[in-house]
């Protein structure tokens, strides 16, 4: 069995940490243009380290949401991170020791998760060595772009920060086009998000509270119109459904 090294971990991540610069850059100039100083904008990232998460902070921040909003919405929208820190736990050797569990977690994002899943064991080494680049490309891309959007007009830093909303749309076109329920879920908060910015008595709805509702009744929707079944073995007589993953 082969036996993967740190410098196995930063080949593997170096294309993610390109990936991360780019996109990182378009967080750091909405961030600014939000308020958010420099210093600010990197610390959010380097604690984060989760787009979508931290775009819908500093929104509850910028709209003078509550600490529970907050909270709140980054429980719903990263939640699936816990789901992939337990499925990885299934590959993990002894070098990974409770401290070293706890301090790995913060690093998973959903390309890592992806790489690592891939391989039929991980260590730390090679798992520290996997998040160095994508760590440095998003802190080192919101620098940057913290930073250009100090310099650039305000005009041009507005079209900047529309960059991170183009990562969103690549992400899930992609799979709304191959899957209805993630189509559907992207339609239904699309919709419920425009009812709720747009319809006058719903005005009292914060900012916080319209992502966290949009995400959730997205998600229920989508799961119970397309819910998705594992398979199970044909000789399996518990009565539940054998069925491919049903989209």
């Amino acid at each position: 069995m082969q036996t993967l090294t740190y410098k196995n971990g930063l080949t593997d991540g170096l294309p993610i940490g390109i990936g991360y610069l780019s996109v990182s850059f378009g967080f750091g100039v909405m961030a600014k243009s939000m308020g958010f100083s420099v210093i600010e904008s990197v610390i959010i990232a380097g604690t984060n380290l989760a787009s979508a998460g931290q775009v819908a902070g500093i929104t509850i921040i910028t709209a003078c949401g509550t600490l529970f909003e907050i909270i709140l919405a980054m429980l719903v929208i990263n939640l699936r991170y816990s789901l992939m820190a337990l499925t990885l736990t299934q590959k993990l050797d002894k070098s990974f020791t409770t401290p070293m569990r706890v301090f790995c977690s913060t690093f998973i994002t959903d390309e890592i998760f992806a790489v690592s899943s891939a391989k039929p064991h991980i260590n730390t080494k090679y798992f520290l060595g996997l998040a160095t680049l994508p760590y440095l490309g998003w802190t080192g891309g919101t620098l940057l772009g913290a930073a250009a959007g100090s310099i650039m007009p305000k005009s041009l830093a507005a079209a900047m920060g529309i960059a991170i909303y183009g990562m969103f749309i690549a992400i899930f076109v992609p799979p709304a086009r191959k899957f209805t329920g993630a189509l559907i879920a992207v339609l239904v908060a699309s919709i419920l998000s425009c009812i709720i910015k747009y319809v006058p008595f719903l005005s009292f709805i914060s900012d916080g509270f319209s992502i966290i509702i949009c995400a959730v009744v997205a998600a229920g929707v989508a799961a119970k119109l397309k819910p998705i079944f594992e398979n199970v073995p044909e000789n399996d007589t518990s009565g539940e459904m054998t069925a491919e993953a049903k989209q």
